[in-house]
């Protein structure tokens, strides 16, 4: 059967372009600037691995906010079909802290990490309610094209704004800005209003399926939780799903998150780093969706399970690199899958959705995310502590890949005929 052709509307475009708005964040502020500004600025004349703590600890601290909200948050959209307003609130509400990071000043941490952790809240709890509003635009046999789309674009505004903001911080005098970090100040406010700005298609042109299966109420929306934890269960195909996802994405992001530890170990300096962050942007924006297309045709299950390959290919790569050349090259091929693999996730879980539960099913499969990389840390920590060997604590990911593919390819019994 050929793949379905897919015409990209103004609701396609408009819901896939909130990508390109929040990804200013991901890039600028997540992966680029804050952490670096963090510390050298925020926290300075602090010890090195203070800061690194405090981070961390408000990264985590984030994350697992997100992750106890998410369900109830999402079965309040459902139940009260207000996806968009949800999503319309979070979107403020993180572009307003992450506007307001350009006012703490040197060595004022405190105020600086509760904005952080504000905005990275929100973000992240803002994505519940974007992805669930992607069967609200794209019909069955469409969504990996469209999820991929979404992430594409993601990839080129993010990378967009993020050269832009490299640009004002690396020659600020050309530009008329005093300093370097008065150009890390106007990034904060740059990524604030480009988060807002191109959010609003989203909000004129996505409709939002409204399908009251629950009584309007938030007590309605709690009780009908404890239903979805069973129907979750009962339902194989998700719950196999969120197992592997839970699995390979752990594996995902430990790479991602090593790989900056791996260039400060071969001395790339901060420069090297944010040029390796472009090329990841860059090269994504293509990648995502040429792997959306080779979804269509060979299928979205198998894909995944390429994209999971690559990774444990780059996994056994890492372990051996010695250059900052192999860091550039590792970069690229990591840029090539990190966006395929993410939004082919997206839509396939999409499919396993019972209509009308979409913002509260994509409320479990964020809470699977954000518990990922926790395991991989732990197991390259305890590797490396064993072996006296950094390099041999990456190996240590493979288990998590081969597991991901075992339980993403593992047969489900055929119903039985009545």
């Amino acid at each position: 059967m050929l793949p379905m052709r897919t015409a990209i509307n103004s609701r396609i475009l408009s819901w896939a372009f909130y990508d390109w708005a929040n990804s200013g964040f991901a890039t600028t502020v997540m992966a680029g600037f804050f952490p670096l500004f963090f510390k050298q600025f925020f926290c300075a004349g602090v010890d090195p691995t203070i800061s690194t703590a405090r981070l961390g600890w408000a990264g985590s601290g984030a994350s697992l906010l997100v992750a106890i909200i998410a369900p109830f948050a999402g079965a309040a959209a459902d139940s009260l079909g207000m996806k968009k307003r949800f999503l319309l609130f979070f979107t403020i509400a993180g572009a307003g802290a992450t506007a307001l990071l350009a006012m703490p000043g040197k060595g004022q941490w405190l105020p600086a990490l509760v904005l952080y952790a504000t905005a990275l809240f929100c973000f992240a709890s803002g994505n519940i309610f974007y992805d669930s509003l992607l069967n609200s635009v794209a019909p069955t046999g469409q969504r990996d094209f469209v999820s991929s789309l979404g992430f594409s674009l993601g990839y080129l505004g993010g990378g967009l704004l993020f050269a832009l903001n490299v640009a004002f911080a690396l020659w600020p005098s050309v530009w008329g800005i005093t300093s370097s970090a008065s150009a890390v100040r106007i990034s904060f406010i740059s990524v604030s209003l480009w988060w807002v700005v191109f959010s609003i298609p989203l909000f004129l042109k996505v409709p939002e399926q409204r399908i009251f299966q629950h009584p309007g109420t938030i007590s309605a929306a709690l009780t009908h939780l404890g239903s979805t934890f069973k129907k979750i269960r009962s339902l194989k195909k998700p719950f196999m799903f969120l197992l592997a996802y839970w699995f390979y994405m752990d594996g995902v992001s430990s790479v991602i998150r090593m790989a900056v530890d791996y260039g400060l170990s071969i001395g790339l300096g901060s420069r090297g780093l944010i040029l390796a962050l472009l090329l990841v942007q860059f090269t994504g924006f293509p990648a995502t969706l040429v792997m959306g297309k080779l979804a269509e045709r060979a299928g979205t299950r198998k894909t995944i399970v390429l994209t999971i390959a690559v990774y444990a290919g780059v996994t056994i790569w890492a372990s051996g690199m010695e250059s900052s050349v192999e860091f550039y090259m590792l970069a690229i091929v990591i840029g090539m899958v990190q966006g395929g693999i993410q939004a082919l996730s997206r839509s396939l879980f999409s499919e396993m959705i019972p209509q009308g539960d979409e913002a509260e099913f994509f409320g479990f499969y964020n809470i699977t995310g954000r518990f990922a990389a926790v395991m991989g840390p732990a197991l390259i920590g305890t590797v490396t502590i064993l072996t006296g060997n950094a390099r041999l604590g990456i190996l240590a990911l493979l288990p998590l890949f081969i597991a991901g593919v075992a339980l993403l390819m593992f047969p489900l019994p055929a119903k039985k005929a009545i």
